[in-house]
């Protein structure tokens, strides 16, 4: 007799196992006189279970290369962002401190004639867009603080016995009334003064000169300011502590309060403090000690040429992954196929972002081109950069590497200057301004459309939404008119414009992609999962007929044996 045991089919799903677990094993033995015959139901079921599931397993490989593609897609999406990311701050040319532009980074070389240090006498900070210019400057006095001081006091923690109120502050600010207690130290007068010196603009110090002898300090905390006290009721505590005399005036002046004196570019200029600001815009000068005669300072701020390079270098770095990526996936077999890692081979959304990129590096504006800012491609591509050259066309032609690079906007007159612009604005347009009769701009519209721009005072801004969205405009014009705006998009500008586009993560042509095929698997897997689950009910309902033959066979089995053991018994009798 000849055994069989049933066993859970490997291409069943889950669902079916768990139907199996319902159904016992079907063994079974049939016997002849003359040949022995097995039904193995696990082969039978396993066959006609796997033809249910053979579409659902076809759906599950889709529905796996579908998420590869994903992944490649979303790596594509990365790397493009990248791109986006290292070519914005070449792709606007606007000049203020809030563009971020590369080209409005500002750096200064400072120098000195005679004998003088220029480090010793000057230190300066330069905003972003500020004027680039050559200046020269001269020291001839350096601000100061006004500071006083009392005489000694044996000891600074013991009660100085005095009662009463005095005033303090410095000339031209606020003043506040400082009480003294009979039972405050020099310490504890010190405190109260400081805990005032925001308003007062005075802070107090105490100079021990000896291990019995304290004298309190009072300096102003702004310079070219004199200190300010008088008292006010009660006793007079800054009398008696010395630090003014009988008459109300200070005893002992350790520093007058001066103004700055300087010369920039053979103009005289005072200020009262050391830390200027409003002499050159964006601008910051710390004058540190006064210019000896027949010295100078020399200073020239102009564009930051190491940012263009470093933003140059970045954008290059980041096209080269990208190109290297989209290498990898045009990889192919020795026998002439896609390799099986090249997922988007032959893709021509990746093909048709690949082609405008590099018609972008292919540009040439005002006879410049790729060449002249040192890039060049390699047997494979990739960018390939020399800053040298680069530095050398920024020197020569700062203003032909901008225009190559980003985004320009001119106007046909004077009186419509650019605040700001978008990477890609439109390529020429005319704007119709009216003015009311009091010389107040009221309109600007293109093609007789007012709602394409608002106004606010002399300000125009593209309407969001519209394609003059980013752009902005001042008007200084005092009649109605009509000028022509052209734009010109360079390299940086078009890429960082395609690469801020196609990656976007709401809308852009990646993503819509990514979308569709998450949308297919699933749709795919609803299919698939329908599918499993009907095979995994037809599996449990073979089971339980394969059961039922199992146990008629069994029954005619036993029915076989009765009846040879009957017709044995007969033959002996």
């Amino acid at each position: 007799m000849t055994s069989v045991s049933s066993t859970s089919s490997s291409t069943a799903t889950t669902a079916s196992t768990s139907a199996a677990s319902t159904s016992s094993s079907a063994n079974v033995t049939t016997t002849g006189t003359t040949n022995s015959t097995s039904i193995n139901w696990d082969t039978l079921i396993e066959s006609q279970v796997a033809a249910k599931t053979a579409q659902a397993t076809s759906i599950e490989t889709k529905i796996t290369a579908n998420q590869t593609k994903i992944a490649a897609y979303e790596d594509l999406q990365s790397l493009l962002d990248d791109i986006a990311t290292s070519a914005k701050s070449l792709s606007s040319s606007i000049i203020n401190s809030l563009s971020g532009s590369a080209f409005a980074v500002r750096a200064a070389t400072i120098s000195s004639t005679g004998d003088v240090s220029a480090s010793s006498a000057l230190s300066m900070s330069i905003s972003d867009a500020a004027a680039t210019g050559d200046h020269t400057l001269t020291i001839s006095q350096i601000a100061t603080a006004h500071s006083v001081i009392g005489t000694t006091v044996t000891d600074k923690t013991a009660e100085l016995g005095y009662d009463g109120t005095f005033s303090l502050g410095v000339s031209g600010g606020s003043s506040v009334d400082i009480e003294v207690s009979s039972d405050m130290s020099l310490e504890d007068l010190v405190s109260s003064i400081n805990a005032q010196t925001k308003t007062t603009n005075v802070q107090a110090s105490i100079i021990q000169v000896s291990s019995s002898s304290y004298e309190l300090v009072l300096t102003a905390s702004v310079d070219n300011a004199d200190i300010v006290t008088a008292n006010v009721s009660g006793d007079d505590v800054m009398n008696g502590l010395g630090v003014t005399d009988s008459s109300g005036d200070f005893a002992d002046v350790l520093q007058t309060a001066r103004a700055a004196i300087f010369t920039l570019d053979g103009v005289e200029l005072t200020r009262d403090s050391n830390d200027i600001s409003d002499v050159l815009t964006g601008v910051t000068f710390s004058l540190l000690q006064t210019t000896p005669s027949g010295s100078s300072i020399s200073f020239d701020v102009e564009t930051d040429a190491d940012s263009i390079v470093d933003a140059v270098d970045a954008l290059v770095t980041a096209y080269n992954s990208f190109r290297d990526y989209v290498y990898s996936q045009q990889t192919v077999t020795s026998s002439g196929t896609a390799d099986e890692d090249a997922v988007l081979f032959g893709d021509s959304t990746m093909r048709d972002i690949m082609s405008q990129v590099a018609a972008a590096l292919n540009s040439s504006i005002g006879g410049l081109s790729i060449a002249d800012l040192g890039l060049s491609f390699d047997e494979t591509n990739n960018l390939e950069f020399d800053s040298s050259v680069l530095e050398a066309t920024l020197s020569s032609d700062l203003d032909g590497v901008i225009d190559l690079l980003a985004t320009t906007v001119q106007t046909s007159s004077s009186s419509l200057s650019v605040i700001n612009t978008s990477s890609s604005p439109p390529g020429s347009f005319t704007i119709d301004l009216a003015v009311d009769a009091s010389g107040n701009l009221t309109s600007a519209s293109v093609g007789g459309d007012s709602s394409l721009f608002t106004i606010n005072g002399d300000t125009i801004v593209g309407a969001s939404g519209s394609i003059y969205a980013g752009m902005a405009f001042n008007y200084r014009g005092s009649t109605s008119q009509s000028i022509t705006v052209t734009s010109t998009s360079g390299i940086a500008a078009q890429i960082y414009s395609l690469a801020k586009d196609v990656s976007n993560t709401s809308t852009g042509s990646l993503q819509v992609l990514i979308t569709n095929l998450k949308t297919q698997d699933d749709t795919l897997q609803q299919r698939a999962d329908t599918i499993n689950s009907a095979a995994a009910t037809y599996e449990a309902n073979l089971k339980l007929r394969y059961a039922n033959y199992q146990s008629a066979i069994q029954s005619a089995n036993s029915m076989l044996d009765y009846l040879t053991a009957l017709l044995n018994s007969d033959s002996d009798s």
